[in-house]
């Protein structure tokens, strides 16, 4: 290997970095902007559930949701709705109607009224 290319490849290397961290500095605000927003509409979101839940007479279900397609925060690992990382996620929760939870069977295992 030449010294040319072995310079070639440093100094891209170095630009590549750099430009890395240009790119990170900028991103940053409107990164933790979006975070704040998410936030207000993660409390939006719950609400909204909360006042759909007592209208229709639903109740939490956890470990039944798919990933992705829970409802709404439920603990660790979640934050507002479709955020739940595996299928049948334990401290993740769909809206059911009332009654009908434990009787809803997965691969693993039945609903639950609390976070399993």
């Amino acid at each position: 290997m030449s010294n040319t290319s072995m310079a070639d490849k440093a100094l891209s290397l170095t630009t590549a970095l750099a430009t890395a961290a240009a790119i990170g500095a900028v991103v940053t605000p409107a990164a933790k902007a979006k975070m704040m927003m998410t936030k207000a509409m993660m409390m939006k979101t719950r609400a909204a559930n909360q006042k759909r839940a007592m209208a229709q007479h639903l109740e939490k279900c956890f470990g039944v949701a798919l990933k992705g397609h829970n409802d709404c925060y439920a603990g660790a690992g979640t934050t507002c709705a479709g955020t739940s990382t595996v299928n049948y996620q334990g401290n993740a929760f769909k809206l059911v109607p009332h009654g009908t939870c434990t009787k809803i069977t997965t691969p693993k295992g039945h609903g639950s009224l609390t976070p399993l």
